[in-house]
C-alpha cells in the first residue's frame, strides 16, 4: 500500500525528578542534604532511512512517547538520562506542525533531526540548602519534554517528474529508459501510485525520474486520482510533459497539453514555472501533419520538442541525453527550510505552563492547573521551608493573586487539583 500522507502525535520524554535524602553515615553527625538531580528525557529524533518508501507504518501506529528520564537519588546521584527515541522516514518526507501548518524538518539528507527535545531533570534538594535552610525537604520535579502533533507528508525526491494524460505512455517510456517496472496495460489510471526510475545517461552520470499518474481536467481542484500525488512533481527540476501526439483516443494534444498545465498551475504557482520539455509520445501512430502541427505549436510555447515513440524506443535515447544536458544547468533538487516560530505562537508556548483557571462554587475556590501537580509531589506539608517554597510557587504563578481578585478571605478552602486547604494570610 503506497501511503504518502499521515498524521501523528510525537512527545518527548519528561525530566526525572529531584530527589529529597540526607546523607546518613556511622559517626557522621548532621550529614545534610544529597539528593541527586533527575536525568534527561529522551528527545523525538526524526532519520531518513531509504529502506522506507511509503508511510503506511504511520497508519497503524499514531503515537510516539520517549522514556522518561530516570529520578535523582542520594549520594548526589544524577538520575540516568534517557535514550532518544528514532523514527525512520522515507527520505522526502516533509515534517510539519499539524496545529499551524509550519514546516519543522525536511528529511532529505542523512542529518538525524531532532523534533522534540526532552524534559531536563529536576534538580534535587541538595541545591536548596542554605545557612537558615539546612534541611529543605523538598526538590523540583523534571521539566516536561515537548510535545506536538504533526503530520507527515511524503514528497519523492526526483530529478525529472513524467505528466500527462492517463495512458499517454508514461509508464512505458520509465519502462524503456530505467530499471523501474510499473504495471502497463492498455486502459486508464494503469499507474495508480507514483513509480521511481534510476535512468543512466552514461557511465558517470544518472538521475531520476518519477512517474507520476495521470492527471485529467480537474485535478488541481481535487478531481481523479493524479491530483493525490501532484504533491512529488514540487521537487523535480525538470517536469517531461508526455502527450498523446497521435490523438487515437479522440483528444486533442493541444488541449491536453494546455488542460495539464493549467492543472499544475492551480495546484502550484510554481510548477507552472518549472524548465519542461515536451515528448510527443506514440508518433509511430501519427501522421507527419499531427507531428509538424503539435511541434509549431510547442515550439511557440518556447518550448523543446521530442518526437518519441516509447513502445519501439524511437528517439528515447536523445529525449534522456538532452534531459541530461538541461539538468546539468539546474539547481539541485528543492529542499524546504524549517520556518521559525511565530512570535505570537513562541510566546502563548512559552506562557502555556504557568496557565490556571479558578472557580468558585459555595465558598470553594477550585484551581485548574495542571503544570502544579509534578511540583506538589516534590513538596512535604509537614515541613515548613517546603511550604514555603510552594507559596513561593503560587505567588510567582499570579495564582494568589487571582484569589485576591476574586474575594477569597482567610479561612476559605482552596480546592488545588484536588489537594485542600485553608487559605491564609
Amino acid at each position: 500500500m503506497f501511503v504518502d500522507k499521515a498524521k501523528i502525535k510525537i512527545k518527548a520524554g519528561d525530566g526525572g525528578d529531584g530527589a529529597v535524602s540526607f546523607h546518613r553515615e556511622k559517626y557522621v553527625a548532621a550529614g545534610g542534604p544529597d539528593g541527586g538531580d533527575g536525568g534527561r528525557g529522551g528527545d523525538i529524533v526524526f532519520q531518513a532511512d531509504d529502506n522506507f518508501s511509503t508511510l503506511v507504518d504511520f497508519r497503524y501506529k499514531r503515537k510516539y512517547v520517549a522514556d522518561k528520564g530516570q529520578n535523582g537519588s542520594s549520594r548526589n546521584c544524577t538520575g540516568k538520562s534517557a535514550e532518544p527515541l528514532i523514527i525512520k522516514v522515507p527520505r522526502g518526507t516533509l515534517i510539519r506542525d499539524a496545529n499551524t501548518g509550519r514546516i519543522m524538518a525536511d528529511m532529505s539528507t542523512d542529518e538525524p533531526k531532532v523534533l522534540a527535545k526532552g524534559g531536563n531533570g529536576g534538580k534535587g534538594n541538595v541545591h536548596f540548602a542554605t545557612p537558615t535552610r539546612q534541611i529543605p525537604k523538598f526538590a523540583k520535579p523534571g521539566y516536561p519534554g515537548e510535545e506536538f502533533e504533526v503530520t507527515l507528508e511524503l514528497k519523492l525526491l526526483a530529478d525529472v517528474g513524467l505528466v500527462g494524460f492517463p495512458n499517454v505512455g508514461k509508464s512505458t517510456l520509465i519502462s524503456v529508459v530505467s530499471a523501474a517496472k510499473p504495471k502497463i496495460a492498455n486502459y486508464h489510471f494503469t499507474t495508480l501510485t507514483p513509480v521511481l526510475g534510476v535512468v543512466r545517461a552514461d557511465e558517470e552520470k544518472s538521475f531520476v525520474m518519477a512517474d507520476i499518474p495521470g492527471l485529467i481536467e480537474g485535478a488541481g481542484d481535487g478531481v481523479g486520482l493524479g491530483h493525490e500525488f501532484l504533491r512529488h512533481v514540487e521537487r523535480c527540476r525538470l517536469i517531461v510533459h508526455v502527450v498523446d501526439v497521435s490523438g487515437i483516443e479522440g483528444r486533442d494534444p493541444k488541449d491536453d497539453f494546455r488542460i495539464i498545465n493549467e492543472e499544475l498551475a492551480k495546484f502550484d504557482e510554481e510548477l507552472a514555472k518549472r524548465p519542461q520539455i515536451v515528448a510527443a509520445n506514440k508518433s509511430d501512430m501519427a501522421t507527419e501533419e499531427q507531428i509538424n502541427e503539435f511541434k509549431s505549436f510547442i515550439e511557440e510555447q518556447g518550448m523543446e520538442f521530442f518526437c518519441i515513440s516509447a513502445a519501439t524506443t524511437q528517439g528515447t535515447r536523445e529525449l534522456v541525453m538532452k534531459i541530461s544536458e538541461i539538468l546539468d544547468t539546474l539547481p539541485p533538487i528543492k529542499e524546504y527550510e524549517p520556518e521559525p516560530i511565530p512570535q505570537a505562537e513562541l510566546d502563548d508556548m512559552l506562557g502555556a505552563g504557568k496557565r490556571f483557571e479558578i472557580t468558585e462554587e459555595d465558598g470553594v475556590y477550585y484551581v485548574e492547573a495542571p503544570w502544579i501537580q509534578p511540583i506538589m509531589r516534590t513538596v512535604d506539608p509537614d515541613d515548613y521551608s517546603s511550604l514555603q517554597y510552594f507559596q513561593r510557587v503560587l505567588i510567582n504563578s499570579g495564582i494568589i493573586a487571582k484569589l485576591e481578585e476574586m474575594g477569597v478571605q482567610e479561612g476559605d478552602t482552596v480546592d488545588l487539583e484536588g489537594f485542600e486547604f485553608d487559605f491564609v494570610y
